[in-house]
This record gives structure tokens, sequence and C-alpha cells, in this order.
């Protein structure tokens, strides 16, 4: 795609940064054993989780993750030692109390299926006693925070939805009463892997906005190192095998251990730490809804462009399509029957030259908060940036 070349800075480079809203969670020598076992699933965890960011558990099966995850909301209740959740210890809570302030999340979304999508999202405020006028207030901005248009899927049932937007709402629904803590166990382990991109795109986005504590686990050393802002990796019994930032892990693993667990071609895995907001977009000629589809074309012509790329009122793609098709149209409509090719900006490099190769247009489009679009990066950019950091790598 021609366009014409932004100059302006990185996107959200001017933007204050967001306020931490999540809170500091501690374990001090934790340990839980089943009855009728000898060994304890978890052993002496000791490790804080710094407010305000994506910590990933990964390990292999039995390892003792999930249950170090379901320890934190008291699903399973630690055997001795302590957790804190911003300093205060979670047994001084009743367990149900603690669990309406942390959200929880788990694949498939776990949806009531005879509740609409507006309930499934309200039930913890309702439980919390909130009035009617904030929780319909709350419904409305958490849907549009995941990229669910309200006037089209509040009222649906799960059964109406796909299980992208299943997720969607389940991420929605754990984020509804505002919790400082966000739990997520295998969130997107169930949806195909275009649609896992772009949920694992989405949350990145909104905790860019909220900056919770958000806990995940996950089975996948590439969505660990997308996601997390630091990596936990268990050996049995929960024994902390490595517990480091992607990049350290990636580079310097501490044993043979985790070097085998992040396996072959830790080297292009480091291709994962690098974003979109690390490319130069391009700002093209873009189009309104509702305006005159050969007006349109005739501008992205001018310009030498190949492609017509339509926004709606606030700014988030609702099409894109070539001269020929748009100047068929007449005008030009808020929602395009072909899939657009759009990713984060936090998206990893390797998502955006996924995005493109299945796409017919040679680059994809950028959005930032809330899906509003940034501009468009192209194949040039990805294989230059690719290009150089090859060169910049010691041999």
């Amino acid at each position: 795609m021609s366009t014409t070349t932004s100059n302006q800075p990185a996107p959200g480079a001017d933007s204050p940064a967001p306020e931490v809203s999540g809170a500091e969670i501690v374990f001090d020598d934790v340990v839980k054993t089943y009855p009728g076992q000898s060994a304890p699933a978890v052993n002496s965890l000791s490790l804080t989780v710094p407010a305000g960011e994506i910590v990933m558990f990964i390990g292999p099966s039995g390892c003792g993750k999930t249950t170090t995850l379901k320890m934190i909301n008291r699903l399973h209740d630690p055997t001795s030692g302590t957790i804190t959740i911003g300093g205060e210890d979670i047994r001084s809570k009743d367990a149900t109390a603690l669990r309406r302030t942390i959200g929880y999340v788990i694949q498939g979304g776990s949806l009531f299926p005879h509740m609409t999508v507006a309930e499934n999202i309200a039930l913890v405020p309702g439980l919390l006693k909130w009035d009617k006028d904030r929780i319909h207030s709350r419904v409305e901005d958490l849907l549009e925070l995941v990229g669910l248009d309200s006037s089209r899927y509040r009222d649906r049932y799960p059964k109406e939805l796909s299980g992208g937007q299943q997720q969607r709402v389940g991420v929605a629904r754990g984020l509804a009463a505002d919790p400082p803590v966000l739990l997520m166990d295998e969130p997107f382990g169930a949806v195909d892997p275009i649609t896992r991109q772009r949920l694992q795109d989405e949350l990145m986005s909104i905790q860019d906005e909220l900056q919770k504590t958000i806990v995940c686990v996950t089975h996948d050393i590439d969505e660990a190192v997308k996601l997390g802002d630091r990596i936990l990796l268990l050996g049995e019994g929960a024994k902390i095998a490595q517990y480091d930032t992607p990049q350290n892990i990636l580079a310097n693993p501490a044993n043979e251990f985790v070097e085998d667990f992040v396996g072959a071609g830790s080297s292009l895995k480091q291709l994962s730490l690098s974003r979109v907001d690390d490319l130069d977009l391009q700002s093209p000629v873009i189009a309104s809804v509702g305006d005159e589809g050969r007006t349109a074309a005739e501008a992205a012509r001018a310009a030498g462009q190949r492609d017509v790329i339509v926004l709606d009122a606030r700014r988030r793609p609702a099409g894109w399509y070539s001269l020929g098709e748009a100047t068929r149209m007449g005008r030009l409509p808020a929602e395009s029957d072909a899939d657009i090719s759009v990713v984060d900006r936090r998206a990893t490099i390797n998502d955006a030259l996924d995005s493109m190769l299945a796409s017919s247009h040679g680059g994809v489009l950028v959005t930032g908060r809330r899906d509003e679009f940034l501009g468009v990066v192209t194949f040039e950019a990805v294989t230059d940036h690719i290009r150089a950091a090859h060169e910049d790598t010691p041999s």
C-alpha cells in the first residue's frame, strides 16, 4: 500500500502515564498440601507480584501454577504461609467477600447461558448492591472497552456469540466491579489462533488503560513472552525455576530446565519482544462512514494509495476497500462484510506479520486505546525492522 509517511511521534508518546489501579500481591513461604498426598502441590513459595503488572505463570503440567493462582482468591486455601493483596492478608476477609473484589476469567468466558451479556457483566456489581444507573453505565463502558458495540451485544445471550466474543464478555465481567486484581486461567486457550492474537492485543490495550495487577496462567511460552511484564516459570511443587522479565528469560535462562522449557528458537522468540510501536506508521488519507465512495476513491488515488480506509465517528476502522470496490459502493457503509486486518499498537511484530500474510492489502491497520485508528504498518516496515535487528545482533 502506497501512503504518505507519518512523522508524528510514536502513538501514546504524549499521553500521560495511566495511574496504576492494581495492588501488590505478596506470597510469603506459601505451602499447599492436599490430603492423602505426601508431596506438597506448592512448596515454600515466596514472590512479589508488583502492582499494575501482568505476571504470567507457566510451567509443565502438574507444577502447581493453577493451584497457586486459585490460592489468591481462596478457591484453594494455603496450608501455611501468607498471601497479601495491597498489604492485607487475604484470610482477614470472608472468602466470598474477597472473591467479589478480585476479577476471575477462565477459558471460554464461563458465562451464565440464561443471562444476557449485560446481565452477566452486571452480576458482581449487583451482588455489591450498586445502584441501577451505576451498573448500567459500567456495563456500557466495559462493552466499549472490550470492543463490543453495546447496542448490538448487550441484550444477546452467550449462545448467540462467537467464542472470541464470549471471552471478551468474560473479561468485561471480570473487570465489572473495578477490582485491583484480575486472575486469568488459560483465558485464550479455547479459541482459534487469529482470535487468540486479537484477544491478547485487546488485553494489552485494556491493561495500558487500566493498569490492573493481572496474574495469568498459560501453557504457551509465546503467549507468556508477549503478554507478561514478568514470567514466573515453575518446576515441580511450584518451585521457582526463574522469575524474571521475558527479555532476561530468553537471553539469560537461569538453568538447563529453563533453557529446555523455552525451547529452540529463543532468538526468534526475541522478535516477540518487538512491538508495532517500534515501527514507523504511515498516515494515509482516510474516509469516513457515509462519504461517497467515488469521491473517497479519487482522494485516495490522488494520494498515491491503492485502497480506501474508512473510519467511523469515533475513528475506529469500519472498512478497507480497493479503489474499485469503493467507487462502486455509493455511500461507504458503517460495517464491512470483509475481515479488516487490524492489530493493536502493542501487538508483536510476529503478529503484525501474520496478519499481513492473511491480508490482501500489503499492510495492517494499527489501533490504540478504544480501537482508535493510528496508522498503517507495511510489510516493508516489518522486514526493515527484522533486517536491522539481525544486523545489530552480535555474531
